[in-house]
């Protein structure tokens, strides 16, 4: 690869959080120009840190991260900043924009309709929908007009339209892009090569392919790996047994013993450190609130935005134990107010069983106080305050003790995501709302998290533009708020 053509280089990167958790250690890779490259590695291995090492948000310890002379870096990340939401649409893109501020407007159009985005810029970013806002992330990055995009996440609370305008748009991308996302099909339409970061080795490997010929090639390499070590380790106690019988006996078989040993330890050197895959979270169930009879939610009015208007609209919605509900619509239909409205008992129309316990989990995690600590966070919703139940429905969901005495705002969005399913399971609600849970959430989970609201008996509410993830949970009833654009 010629030196004129690298965009980016890592030559020997070593990287360690405060508290000695490494993250990168004597990594290299280089990409060339134009490269379109998967982010790879699971959950916590330090990939959102690796973006950050780009950027020049953080500096390595050891080594160096070369970016080609001239070459400027965006970032789109995968939440909108928390100080970021009372901003108007025009401020929001200010505070990216490095041209003149005469030309900002101008930018600004340019960049919502590469989004195909059509909003006013003088309202807040808070009051535009969760897909809305994934979109102005992307322009947000855009607007840089980078050399290397990074995007963390891009497809999150985007419906099905965003996802595919995304992935035509990315396609026809002639510059360089590096992209961390769970969506396969939405990866294997556009790269050429994927990264991968090791959790354990704590290094970069570096593929060349299209998404999924890359994870056949991990794939058989791993299955490799292993059967090389089962053949060692078969030697191995092979060896051993026969040492055990020979340094008993004296003369040449002690020297046999003792050359046997060589061979011990020079095979269990030649192991290969297999990568592990994937923790997965323990299989579990969200208890329901006991004694509930009748009718747990009643909505007889609801309201959606057409034509950028609030309108009214009269429904017919009962929902008791045993029942789930999806709620359907394109983004900015106004899903996610309608599901807080309901979360907090505030919608129009909506009769809410007295005593209901409900559990709302929201896209961006805002029902979760961010100064709290992952303890005091898990032990608020407990109605019996009882620590050695909360730390083992924790450790189901991965959340070990050593993450206990941690911010909720210090997670990564992964594990705040865990912690809100943890969340469920301890509070025990009647009412299950829903909205998009499977953002930030590892591919491995997913069918585990599909199969517990499956199975949930009380009254649910799912919004979810994750098919395939729909097709795990039994849906008794469908309301498409898109049928009332038409009236």
């Amino acid at each position: 690869m010629s030196t004129q053509n690298i965009a980016l280089r890592f030559k020997d990167v070593s990287f360690e959080h405060e508290g000695g958790f490494k993250t990168l250690d004597d990594a290299s890779f280089a990409l060339r120009q134009g490269a379109k490259v998967a982010l790879m590695g699971q959950n916590g291995a330090g990939k959102s840190t690796l973006f950050k090492l780009i950027t020049g948000e953080l500096k390595p310890e050891s080594g160096g991260v070369h970016i080609n002379n001239g070459l400027s870096v965006a970032l789109a990340q995968q939440v909108i900043p928390r100080i970021q939401l009372e901003l108007s649409v025009r401020d929001f893109f200010a505070s990216y924009f490095k041209g003149e501020d005469y030309e900002l407007d101008k930018k600004i159009k340019e960049v919502l309709e590469i989004v195909n985005l059509d909003i006013p810029i003088e309202k807040k970013v808070s009051e535009f929908s969760g897909g809305q806002q994934a979109r102005l992330l992307l322009a947000s990055a855009l607007i840089q007009e980078p050399d290397i995009l990074l995007l963390d996440e891009p497809t999150n609370n985007l419906d099905a339209d965003g996802i595919g305008y995304l992935m035509s748009f990315l396609m026809m991308y002639e510059k360089t892009c590096i992209v961390i996302s769970h969506d396969a099909d939405f990866l294997n339409t556009f790269t050429d090569g994927v990264l991968y970061l090791d959790i354990y080795t704590h290094t970069i490997e570096q593929y060349v392919g299209d998404y999924y010929t890359v994870v056949e090639e991990i794939k058989a390499r791993i299955d490799k790996e292993k059967k090389k070590n089962a053949q060692f380790e078969k030697k191995i106690k092979e060896n051993k047994e026969k040492i055990n019988y020979f340094q008993n006996k004296g003369g040449k078989m002690r020297l046999l013993a003792k050359k046997l040993r060589e061979e011990v330890k020079e095979m269990e050197e030649s192991k290969v450190d297999v990568r592990k895959e994937d923790k997965a979270i323990r299989e579990f169930e969200i208890p329901v609130q006991s004694d509930i009879n009748g009718d747990i939610l009643v909505l007889n009015e609801l309201t959606i935005m057409k034509d950028k208007k609030v309108v009214s609209n009269e429904v017919d919605i009962k929902l008791r134990k045993n029942q789930h509900l999806l709620l359907k619509g394109p983004n900015g239909i106004g899903k996610t107010t309608l599901l807080e409205k309901l979360a907090s008992g505030h919608a129009k129309g909506e009769y809410v069983l007295e005593g209901i316990k409900i559990g709302y989990y929201r896209q961006d995690f805002s029902t979760l106080d961010f100064n709290s600590t992952v303890y005091d966070a898990l032990m608020s919703v407990m109605a019996k305050k009882e620590e050695e139940h909360m730390r083992r429905v924790a450790a189901g969901f991965l959340i070990k003790n050593n993450l206990m005495e941690e911010k909720i705002g210090s997670l990564s969005e992964g594990q705040k995501g865990l912690v809100a399913f943890a969340q469920l399971v301890l509070l025990e609600p009647g009412l299950l709302i829903l909205d998009e849970p499977t953002n930030h959430i590892n591919f491995r989970h997913i069918p585990l998290i599909a199969k517990a609201l499956d199975s949930y008996k009380g009254a649910m509410i799912l919004v979810s533009h994750v098919e395939e993830f729909v097709q795990q949970i039994r849906i008794d009833e469908e309301l498409d708020l898109a049928k009332f654009l038409d009236k």
